[in-house]
């Protein structure tokens, strides 16, 4: 279901092959459902599709495998797919996983790969966002030096640029500007911690903090950060929080 205003648009999905974890828009209208979980099979060498392009009227156009264990995923204004990997994923043999971030095409082709070009190894993505032609995606690393980091990646350039995250392993994030708005839910209750913050050179500090109510307990992995935007799924609400 699509929202305009107070007009609401309904669309029929049918012949889904997995059981989907992340939905992410792509141009013209189009959609992406992706699975969390792949499968390898020994004896040909290949992992089975987790990721399903699907047409605006909801036919399915592609499918393919985006990697293992994705816990954040996220799309760009171009249909880049982006994603951040669990540590099954990471150690568990497939190749993009195994980097801990990775970004795709829409035809299922790796198009961009971290290349030692993190502070850490990526231990576990946390969540992810994107704002105009920009992209992040959170992770932690399991290193003892290690910690939480919010990385940007410029896919016209290439260019990458990691910060150390005011907040640990938090599980939704959007950005605008120098300023950015991350949380934190509470395990089984009706509230998460909000947590903005702000960009002063090359660290990200805490501005304020506190404990906001929501409608319903909410969903794992399901932030998606969107232009300066949190969408954040309480129960069976979408909330809408402003960086």
């Amino acid at each position: 279901m699509t929202v305009t205003g107070r007009e609401e648009r309904r669309i029929l999905v049918k012949d889904i092959r997995m059981r989907p974890r992340h939905l992410a828009l792509l141009p013209d209208s189009r959609f992406l459902l992706v699975s969390g979980r792949t499968v390898r099979d020994r004896t040909e060498g290949t992992w089975a599709p987790n990721a399903m392009v699907f047409s605006a009227a909801g036919r399915p156009e592609a499918e393919f495998c985006v990697g293992d264990d994705i816990p954040a995923l996220v799309t760009d204004v171009h249909g880049g797919i982006w994603t951040a990997y669990g540590d099954e994923g990471i150690y568990g043999g497939h190749p993009e996983s195994g980097a801990g971030l990775a970004g795709w095409d829409t035809r299922g082709q790796a198009s961009w790969a971290p290349q030692g070009r993190l502070p850490d190894h990526p231990l576990e993505g946390c969540t992810a966002a994107t704002e105009h032609e920009q992209v992040w995606l959170v992770w932690y690393s399991g290193s003892s030096s290690g910690g939480t980091f919010l990385t940007r990646i410029t896919p016209s350039t290439g260019d990458v640029a990691s910060y150390t995250s005011p907040v640990p392993a938090p599980d939704g994030f959007a950005v605008r500007g120098n300023r950015a708005v991350l949380t934190r839910r509470d395990h089984n209750k009706r509230s998460v911690a909000l947590i903005r913050a702000e960009l002063s050179g090359t660290t990200w500090a805490v501005t304020s903090r506190r404990r906001m109510r929501v409608p319903g307990r909410v969903v794992m992995r399901c932030g998606q950060g969107r232009d300066g935007s949190l969408w954040l799924r309480a129960g069976n609400t979408w909330l809408r929080i402003e960086a």
